[in-house]
């Protein structure tokens, strides 16, 4: 009896494959050809179910989303059952820098999505992601919550906050991908300015679970 073929299976496998080759070569010199050779499948596999590159690299940053979602899930769990508006910021936060491989990779191929939607008309026509604001969204959100519970600054902007944590933490990830600086010192910056948002009460023990 043949073996029944788990297609969305077979889709992550391929898309798995185009985030190793992208990591390693940058997302704009990888083609269908490469990905294939990658997940050790035929070329025409890969076009069974792609059809384009564009559809690949669109499926792939799906993918690489799903991937990312999964990390800020693990930092939470091992925050404890209740982490609170500051650990799960972090843990949000910190999943995004590129300290170890996965992490690296993530910021690598992420940054190349953005890069390359600019230029190529295909890939702009999709949505870069589902929900482009949801993580400013959220932040915003669990920064509103802090506020309202007098864990933070009741005079902080929270929509102004958020923003400016995710833009600091992507601009952190680069530093550390150029080796510019190590991940110690982006982190130490990211948690100088927590603690500027937060009320410094309670929040060490928080912090070194999450860190």
């Amino acid at each position: 009896m043949p073996k029944r073929v788990d297609h969305e299976e077979r889709r992550a496998q391929i898309a798995e494959a185009l985030i190793r080759v992208a990591g390693r070569r940058g997302l704009h010199a990888v083609g269908m050809r490469d990905v294939a050779a990658e997940a050790g499948v035929s070329l025409r596999l890969v076009q069974y179910y792609f059809e384009t590159k564009e559809k690949l690299l669109f499926y792939g940053l799906q993918h690489l989303t799903g991937r990312f979602t999964e990390r800020v899930g693990a930092r939470l769990t091992a925050a404890g059952p209740d982490p609170g508006p500051r650990a799960t910021i972090e843990a949000l936060l910190l999943a995004s820098l590129p300290t170890d491989e996965e992490s690296r990779t993530f910021h690598l191929v992420y940054s190349s999505y953005s890069i390359l939607s600019v230029t190529d008309e295909a890939l702009a026509a999709q949505p870069f992601i589902d929900n482009p604001d949801a993580a400013e969204n959220a932040l915003t959100g669990l920064l509103e919550q802090a506020r309202a519970t007098g864990v933070a600054d009741p005079g902080i902007d929270a929509r102004t906050e958020a923003i400016s944590l995710l833009a600091m933490a992507a601009a952190m990830g680069t530093s550390i991908l150029v080796g510019q600086r190590n991940p110690e010192p982006a982190i130490a910056v990211l948690h100088h300015h927590l603690d500027r948002i937060f009320a410094t009460t309670a929040t060490s023990t928080t912090r070194d679970r999450a860190g």
